[in-house]
């Protein structure tokens, strides 16, 4: 996000917020990232944030723009149950979270309604051993590879306002650009009411790779699918001559 902002020529200043840092003001914060973590890391974390629950509340119903990846996205989510506790979340969204059978894990490849095509495809890795449901909300991002929210639901994620919450690890950003963009104009819009839009990058790297990931698997899924099929119809045409010869 900073190397595109500068890029343009425009000046940004990022906070790491650590341990037991305060967050009660933040009007001045155009855009929060909330990463992933192991469970005992996710359950001290919840605890320090929930200290700020209403400030963060009020700053994503203000268009606040948040991203939240895997144990972040969790956690905004009424509860995390895990197999021997419970890990009450900050209930910012109408969601919850469920450990599963085994962990989701590996390359995923979403289709973005909020994106314009041709590159309305997002790319990520997930590994997450929770399962979320999200009642209502809006998904995302609908998987085309992969998970994402639990084993083979669909989508992945959630998008309320300017929140976005999901499973995508990264780099998600330097392979999604559109993605980086959507975020930052959202961010900026709020900030400045005269602002239009981001002047373009020559993005055909981040491209190349993007498309790199969606070719491979698509691609893969694509033959797996005619490999079935084709099976299915040689075991259907197998069936009819037996058929054929039996009654001749």
């Amino acid at each position: 996000m900073r190397k595109r902002l500068e890029w343009r020529g425009i000046d940004c200043e990022v906070a790491a917020v650590r341990r037991d840092d305060p967050l009660a003001d933040l009007s001045d914060v155009d855009v929060i990232l909330i990463g992933g973590g192991g469970d005992n890391e996710q359950l001290y974390v919840c605890k320090h944030l929930m200290e700020y629950k209403n400030e963060l509340r009020n700053y994503i119903e203000d268009n606040g723009s948040l991203i939240a990846i895997c144990g972040g996205y969790q956690l905004l989510g009424n509860y995390y149950k895990l197999q021997n506790e419970t890990i009450k979340g900050l209930e910012i969204l109408d969601i919850y979270t469920e450990i599963g059978k085994g962990r989701l894990i590996g390359d995923i490849i979403l289709e973005a309604d909020f994106l314009n095509e041709p590159h309305n495809l997002i790319v990520g890795f997930e590994n997450h051993g929770g399962r979320t449901y999200i009642g209502s909300h809006t998904p995302f991002g609908k998987v085309l590879y992969g998970n994402g929210n639990s084993d083979n639901c669909g989508y992945d994620g959630v998008l309320y306002k300017n929140l976005i919450g999901s499973y995508l690890h990264g780099p998600l950003l330097p392979k999604n650009p559109e993605l980086c963009d959507f975020i930052l104009s959202n961010a900026l819009k709020r900030r400045y009411s005269n602002f239009k839009e981001l002047v373009p990058l020559d993005d055909s790297m981040e491209h190349k790779a993007n498309e790199y990931i969606v070719n491979r698997y698509l691609k893969e899924r694509g033959n797996e699918q005619w490999r079935k099929e084709n099976s299915c119809m040689k075991e259907k045409l197998k069936r009819f001559m037996q058929r054929t010869i039996r009654n001749f």
